[in-house]
């Protein structure tokens, strides 16, 4: 019985661990990649809670809307590094 506790354990430091790094993250993308791994192992937490609906709903929603949703946020917007380059 104390193996699942262990394993809980485990996970919540995966999470912190992924949630600091997306404070800590310099590139937007990379905080975002970082995200998905913070949610995604939320989504382990509701499967060992034995809760698979809500674990497969944060799956859908946040992983694969909100991730989805900041990345092309983050690759349609312009970054102050790039150089305009004139066409005529």
């Amino acid at each position: 019985m104390v193996y699942p506790t262990i394993a809980f354990g485990l996970f919540a430091a995966v999470t912190l661990a992924f949630g600091l790094g997306v404070v800590l993250a310099r590139d937007v993308f990379h905080a975002a990649l970082l995200l998905g791994g913070a949610l995604t192992s939320v989504a382990v937490h509701y499967v060992m809670l034995q809760a698979e609906f809500i674990a497969a709903m944060q799956i859908l929603v946040y992983v694969g809307g909100v991730l989805i949703l900041v990345t092309f946020g983050v690759m349609l917007t312009r970054s102050e590094t790039e150089t305009e380059v004139n066409s005529a």
